[in-house]
């Protein structure tokens, strides 16, 4: 089991940059493969961005492609996303979620992680 623990969120202008760490628990962080989702009011759960355990295939929603990059540290049991030039419509509650690695993955879709973090809000200013 691994508890996912976020923080970098905040309040920001448009046009500013944040990033976002999740903290694994457990020694076996490289068994699994990483989310970021996105949660707005009034909106459904949106999937962000992937990456698989070695860190070497990333995804991205089309929405953020360009402006973020999700990237981990092994090593020091983390996830990242690196938001650029966001947008007051970035707004919303991002969690991390995690899965044990296996053949096929469906990055976007929620009910492929096992795991999630209590997530962290962002905060887009115009």
């Amino acid at each position: 089991q691994v508890q996912l623990v976020e923080s970098g969120g905040g309040l920001v202008q448009a046009g500013g940059s944040l990033r976002l760490s999740c903290a694994a628990s457990g020694r076996t962080f490289s068994s699994y493969d990483m989310g970021w989702f996105r949660h707005a009011p009034g909106k459904e759960r949106e999937f962000v961005a992937g990456i698989r355990r070695s860190g070497g295939i990333l995804y991205y929603a089309d929405s953020v492609k360009g402006r973020f990059t999700i990237s981990r540290d092994n090593a020091k049991n983390t996830a990242y996303l690196q938001m650029n030039s966001l947008r007051p419509e970035d707004t919303a509650v991002y969690s991390c979620a995690a899965r044990i690695s296996g053949s096929y993955f469906s990055p976007s879709s929620s009910s492929d992680y096992t795991y999630w973090g209590q997530g962290t809000q962002v905060t887009v200013s115009s």
